[in-house]
């Protein structure tokens, strides 16, 4: 029996992923399978000569403090993954407002989309519109911190506050990677796997330490891979990685009013097309313990909070640690 033991051990440390693929099932581009952790509603967006479909959960509080605040989630997730933090905003008394940009979650797929910020930006207001609500506070992490840095330029009457965790775009990304056309971005999001995505997760998100509460947000991503589907959740993918590379965010800084706050893992190493650039870049991009102080001297006003060995998703990996700081700043 020892040995038989000692076999399955040395079996499950050579091939740990075999536990974890286990879980995953196919899942097809609107998610349709997949029951969110609050109601899912629909609003019908007209873009660009077609009708498309647009996720959100609306989560009211049961003592509301009469703040409403939008969470925009990064590229490699949608609204799902801010279930902790929107129970904890509930808790506060805050209306908390979650979308599914277009081209990603349950939101449609458009074959033929121009992505920018600026159209996410007005597809995520007009949701607020429908709903009544003229004032806001909006909280964006990775690709949504540059839609959320988007609307506070844009909308600056309506966002009253602003919180940055861990965004992409602090950085021009052109001035280190050459630029990948959308053929070839296709072609590579085509290749990722479970594998690539869980290897990716753990060195940018994670430290190499894998938790198997990350296996949630994971498999949303990764099931998509075993579905017919997913050659068009692959071909948003690469739109929307050619609108992060080709519409920076970094001269938008500057033009921000409402007051900012922004959450910086520093150990994150998060930088679109990276794995592109000159080797002898590589190690300059992605340094969040420095992108943090410089994007707070260009924020008028703003308000740095560094989470020491944190990676790119403090949110999910140090909740408490989060969302402190958060409550303390969204309170006043």
């Amino acid at each position: 029996m020892k040995i038989h033991a000692l076999i399955l051990f040395i079996l499950l440390s050579i091939f740990p992923k075999a536990q974890d693929l286990s879980k995953l099932q196919p899942l097809d581009a609107e998610l349709t399978s997949v029951n969110y952790p609050f109601p899912v509603l629909f609003k019908e967006v007209k873009n660009q000569g077609q009708t498309l479909k647009m996720a959100f959960m609306d989560v009211k509080p049961q003592k509301p403090n009469g703040k409403t605040i939008i969470l925009l989630h990064g590229k490699n997730f949608n609204g799902y993954y801010f279930e902790q933090t929107a129970k904890a905003l509930q808790k506060e008394g805050f209306r908390v407002i979650m979308p599914d940009q277009i081209g990603f979650g349950k939101s449609s797929k458009p074959k033929q989309y121009q992505f920018s910020f600026q159209q996410l930006a007005e597809n995520t207001k007009s949701i607020l519109d429908d709903l009544k609500i003229d004032k806001y506070i909006v909280l964006g992490h990775s690709m949504g911190g540059m839609l959320a840095t988007k609307m506070a330029v844009m909308f600056p009457v309506n966002v009253e506050k602003l919180i940055l965790a861990n965004p992409i775009g602090l950085e021009d990304y052109r001035n280190f990677s050459p630029y990948q056309n959308i053929d070839r971005l296709y072609a590579s999001e085509l290749k990722n796997t479970y594998d690539s995505y869980k290897d990716y997760q753990l060195k940018f998100y994670y430290d190499g330490k894998w938790k198997p509460e990350y296996d949630k947000w994971l498999n949303l991503l990764a099931g998509w891979t075993l579905h017919k589907d997913f050659h068009i959740t692959a071909w948003n993918a690469a739109l929307t990685t050619d609108m992060i590379y080709t519409q920076p965010i970094v001269d938008d800084f500057e033009r921000i009013k409402a007051p900012t706050l922004l959450i910086i893992g520093t150990r994150d190493r998060t930088a679109i097309g990276k794995g592109n650039a000159p080797k002898e870049l590589q190690p300059l991009m992605g340094l969040y313990q420095n992108l943090g102080k410089e994007t707070q001297r260009k924020i008028t006003g703003s308000k740095l909070v560094e989470l020491e060995n944190v990676g790119h998703s403090p949110h999910i990996e140090v909740f408490d640690r989060f969302i402190r700081p958060l409550l303390d700043f969204i309170r006043k």
